[in-house]
């Protein structure tokens, strides 16, 4: 008995052609680089340098594919990756990074806190590569300590090094920044992981500890994701080691990342001083989101390298604790560049020993200056439904007396904290549905504020003889919606003479003792609109 079949046979030809070429490209993108068939030794035994090289190399002729690391320990000097190469380390596998700091020459193209040089390789590094990645479970130790000691160890009077003579003959011509001193001194710890000038960029899973310096630094890279990476560096012994450094990139993509470090966990930032503004390339379109930090200077930080200007920022569904501030945002005189157009939002702090939030344009001291290019702003930035305990001050805001800091919101905040809001040189700062309750002082305390809104602000801990609200030289305020509790003496108190235009609606002061003082000439400032009039 004779079968026929259905499909003619020339369809079954180009079927099976067909799944042979998608057969055929499956392989290809699934092309694994085992660095053990290099030469790799995954017993430590051996520096893996140049089999990890040559795995890269394999990988990069055959048009791409995965450098594969099975369970076992690596060491190895640095790691160059090029175009469409994945380096996949798996659970189990560690590489450990050499402390021999000859296994970082040749010096490379890098930039080291804003500024353009040649120094030390990163110990990952890609320069105008595109479609990269460092995978896995596994764990990058940078065994930073060796590093560290040179640093913390240096003297200026010391013979200078091999590698400083080095630093000094690469780098004659760089433009320097206003304060240049690690640049004259000419040691500058590498990165751990430097992207340079890349295009899709993709590090997720892996555990990194012990960075010689910052830790993951893209570097002018477009469409970066950073996606569920431990970091832990020791805070007390590993300066600058900042977690994740996003520099003059467009579109970052930060999220699940939990980090411990020993300085600031995410910091983004745009260029220092005269080279920062020099290349002009901002940081923008950032998305950080569902991040824990604990140890650090800063849970997120924007600064102090700004010139360059950094926009368009979002910032969600985040946990500090422990860290020494959480969001920070800073420059000084000199920097230039704008920061505009943040976005903070769903944010729970505990245990921070400063200031939960900062907004400093005074980073550095500096006397006035006339605006230029060197006087950097502040402005658009917005913080919303905050949650904060056991915080030494709810907020530092303190513009410049030439540029004030302008239009910043805080909307649906809770904060427990030893000192509250302290606000200088800002204009158009308003506060919605805030509650600050303080050991020491006012909640909100202004001073040199123009156009202030202040809407539904109250504390439950009212202290004797402290006013709730202390305003200082402030013009065209409004006040309302304000309900104090009971206990309260004073609610608000108005002093200095630039006090102009103060305004009270819809506020209840039937609980409170005296609902505004007055210091010096200003009576005639204040106005009821409607609600409890001033007693």
């Amino acid at each position: 008995m004779k079968f026929y079949s259905p499909i003619p046979k020339f369809l079954t030809v180009i079927a099976l052609s067909c799944c042979s070429m998608l057969f055929s490209i499956n392989a290809k993108a699934q092309s694994y680089y085992n660095v053990l068939k290099y030469g790799a030794k995954n017993d430590s035994s051996k520096l893996a340098t140049q089999a990890i090289k040559k795995a890269i190399d394999a990988a990069s002729k055959a048009g791409g594919g995965t450098v594969y690391f099975p369970a076992g320990k690596y060491l190895t000097g640095s790691i160059h990756l090029k175009s469409n190469i994945t380096i996949f380390i798996d659970a189990g596998a560690e590489l450990h990074f050499s402390d021999n700091f000859d296994d970082y020459l040749p010096m490379v193209k890098s930039r080291y806190e804003g500024v353009d040089v040649t120094s030390f390789s990163p110990l990952f590094y890609a320069y105008e590569a595109e479609n990269i990645a460092i995978t896995g479970r596994g764990i990058i130790d940078g065994h930073g300590k060796k590093w560290w000691d040179f640093v913390e160890g240096y003297k200026a009077d010391q013979p200078r090094s091999k590698w400083q003579y080095m630093f000094d003959e690469l780098n004659k011509n760089i433009l320097l920044p206003d304060e240049p001193k690690q640049m004259t001194r000419g040691f500058l710890r590498p990165p751990f992981i430097q992207t340079m000038y890349c295009k899709n960029v993709l590090i997720q899973g892996i555990t990194i500890r012990n960075s010689p310096f910052w830790t993951v630094n893209p570097e002018f890279c477009e469409n970066v994701t950073i996606h569920a990476v431990t970091i832990n560096n020791p805070a007390r012994f590993a300066p600058n080691t900042d977690g994740i450094n996003p520099e003059s990139c467009k579109n970052v993509r930060i999220s699940d990342c939990h980090i411990s470090v020993g300085d600031d966990c995410i910091t983004i930032k745009s260029g220092k001083d005269g080279p920062g503004r020099k290349m002009a390339v901002p940081a923008e379109n950032y998305t950080i989101t569902n991040c824990t930090m604990l140890s650090g200077h800063g849970g997120v930080v924007i600064g102090s390298e700004m010139s360059g200007d950094v926009r368009k920022i979002t910032i969600s569904n985040c946990v500090f604790d422990g860290t020494d501030r959480g969001l920070r945002i800073k420059s000084a005189r000199g920097r230039g560049g704008i920061v505009e157009e943040i976005r903070v939002d769903n944010i729970i702090m505990k245990n921070i020993k400063q200031q939960a939030i900062v907004l400093d344009l005074q980073y550095a001291k500096t006397t006035v200056e006339p605006v230029s290019e060197r006087t950097p702003r502040f402005r658009n930035i917005h913080f919303s439904n905050i949650t904060a305990s056991n915080v030494n001050q709810a907020a530092f805001l303190n513009g410049l007396e030439e540029m004030p800091i302008e239009n910043i919101t805080f909307n649906d905040i809770n904060m427990e904290a030893k000192t509250g809001f302290d606000i200088r040189n800002a204009n158009r700062i308003e506060f919605h549905n805030v509650e600050v309750n303080t050991e020491i002082g006012s909640s909100i305390k202004a001073d040199r504020v123009g156009s202030l809104t202040i809407n539904n602000v109250k504390t439950y801990t009212p202290l004797k003889n402290v006013p709730v609200l202390d305003l200082k030289d402030v013009n065209n305020a409004f006040i309302y919606n304000a309900f104090p509790v009971s206990g309260t003496d004073t609610y608000l108190k108005i002093s200095g003479e630039k006090t102009s235009g103060i305004s009270l609606g819809n506020n209840n002061f039937k609980q409170v003792k005296t609902p505004v003082v007055t210091v010096g000439k200003v009576t005639e400032a204040v106005r009821v609109i409607s609600g409890d009039p001033i007693k």
